[in-house]
């Protein structure tokens, strides 16, 4: 199926990983959220547990290998064209956890990282929802020292 003009929302899954209180973002390649900040994440395949997605997207994304410490919560992103058409539709499962390796490559779906504490983040422009998603991730990190 088309992700362009969908009959369903996809599902997809991202991820926040942690690293000394400091967080990875980045921003898309392409519009609408090439100006937005946002988490690493995808659509979920089919067999894959959404935890399973988001670590996998993340690796994908950046190659950062992390520890899963739980849910974090959802949000959806609903984009519609001139008409009023949606023309993009996806409902994101978020997790959030503590890095293992890798330093973060930039990617082509991600083409700039950059790993920032959550004062940092406050001040950039974030994709809708993404900041009650990192701060529940930073008290799951903060609930394991």
């Amino acid at each position: 199926m088309s992700r362009l003009y969908p009959d369903r929302p996809f599902l997809a899954a991202s991820f926040a990983v942690f690293r000394d209180d400091r967080v990875l973002l980045g921003s898309r390649a392409m519009p609408p959220n090439d100006t937005l900040y946002s988490i690493p994440g995808g659509v979920v395949e089919a067999g894959e547990t959404l935890e399973e997605a988001a670590l996998r997207e993340l690796f994908e994304e950046t190659g950062v290998r992390a520890q899963s410490l739980g849910f974090t919560g959802w949000s959806q992103f609903i984009d519609r064209d001139e008409e009023g058409k949606v023309r993009r539709h996806f409902v994101i499962a978020s997790f959030a956890g503590v890095w293992i390796s890798g330093e973060g490559q930039a990617s082509e779906e991600l083409p700039t990282l950059r790993w920032i504490d959550l004062k940092q983040a406050e001040q950039l422009m974030l994709t809708q929802g993404l900041l009650p998603i990192l701060q529940k991730g930073l008290e799951l990190v903060e609930a394991t020292r």
